[in-house]
């Protein structure tokens, strides 16, 4: 795979400017890596980042300091400043900080632990009682991931090429589905499909659920040897150029039985529902609903306690989020450029599971099913 293109920095960072101003901050420190990653390309495994209403600086280690100046070589915007660490990384960055002279300084809640937080608080705090005013930490949330709910048109693409190849290593999936094999088996010959197809690792560790083993909708692949018979749940996921794509599909070995044909078509059904249900202005829980209703008219509701689907993006799991109302916490209304994935199931104990998911991306009048495999046991 050849090396990324640098994204577009200038139209997320102002985005980010934009939230500093509305919430009367002079700096962001963003720590969260997909949000380093999101505004300024850099793919490390630490870092920061200091956004003012002036400058974007990165902060890296001497380990990054080669792929860094290859970031910046890449560049063609020239918004993006490297900063090296002397000593620790923390230490820059109250020294950066300090000589910005900014006072309200956000940080992003979610991800930075307390103890970093008081750390950096106690650092800023002046060295002596009556001296200047210490720059006050402020925490916040969302402001990156608000312009990531949206994906410009590289990320579009670069989503579509990673489905695309998802889906080619779905389609053979049922080569590695057989009695005999164990469930770790057929989930280390799918990581492998998905390296194979240039994937650069799995997005999540592969779920193998074998018989009553799928009734777990988290199931770990385990030394279960699979039986004829048995109904099987797959579901992967690979990272491509740094960005997520995520699919389940349900197989069954052998003769189907009449009451795992009736979940699995209940399952399939409400899935088309939720795909249907789909366009710009309609909210994520009316989305899930359309799911919901279906899974319940067939009796299912109770066999169906997870949400609808999850955002896609650098993260496997992202906003928007598909699934019921929760006080306090966001109901996205679907705008198009978002991508996430549609994924109703059933799981009956002593009986099995059902899940069926593809990603989706909304679209002016609708949406596009990027995952394109046969929905059939």
């Amino acid at each position: 795979m050849s090396a990324p293109a640098a994204p577009p920095a200038e139209p997320r960072l102002q985005g980010v400017r934009d939230a500093l101003r509305s919430a009367g901050l002079d700096a962001l420190v963003v720590t969260h890596l997909p949000n380093i990653r999101y505004l300024t390309g850099f793919s490390g495994s630490a870092g920061a980042v200091v956004v003012t209403d002036a400058r974007c600086l990165l902060v890296i280690d001497f380990r990054y300091l080669t792929a860094g100046r290859t970031l910046l070589d890449r560049r063609e915007d020239q918004v993006l400043e490297l900063h090296l660490a002397e000593g620790s990384l923390d230490g820059s960055l109250v020294a950066l900080l300090q000589a910005e002279q900014v006072r309200r300084i956000g940080v992003e809640a979610a991800w930075m632990p307390v103890g970093r937080f008081n750390r950096l608080a106690a650092r800023l705090s002046p060295a002596e009682p009556g001296t200047e005013a210490a720059a006050l930490l402020v925490p916040t949330e969302r402001l990156v991931e608000q312009g990531r709910l949206v994906k410009d048109a590289g990320e579009i693409a670069i989503l579509r090429e990673a489905a695309r190849r998802l889906s080619d290593v779905a389609r053979q999936v049922r080569d590695h589905v057989r009695p005999g094999r164990t469930e770790a088996d057929v989930a280390a010959d799918i990581d492998d499909a998905m390296r194979r197809r240039g994937f650069e690792r799995p997005a999540f560790e592969t779920i193998v659920a074998a018989g009553p083993n799928g009734a777990l909708p988290h199931a770990r692949p385990s030394d279960r040897v699979l039986q004829a018979d048995d109904g099987v749940v797959l579901d992967f996921g690979g990272v491509y150029d740094g960005y997520c794509v995520d699919l389940t599909r349900t197989l069954q070995l052998g003769s189907v039985t009449a009451e795992f044909r009736r979940m699995f078509e209940a399952v399939a059904e409400a899935h088309a529902a939720a795909v249907a249900t789909v366009r710009p202005g309609v909210r994520a829980s009316t989305i899930d609903a359309a799911a919901r209703a279906v899974l319940a008219r067939h009796g299912l509701a109770e066999a169906f306690g997870h949400g609808t689907g999850h955002g896609l993006g650098l993260e496997v799991h992202e906003e928007p989020r598909i699934a019921r109302p929760v006080p306090g916490v966001a109901d996205a209304v679907v705008e198009p450029g978002m991508v996430f994935t549609i994924e109703p199931g059933a799981y009956v104990a002593d009986l099995g599971g059902v899940r069926i998911e593809d990603d989706v991306l909304v679209t002016p009048d609708g949406c596009d099913v990027l995952t394109r495999v046969p929905i059939e046991l």
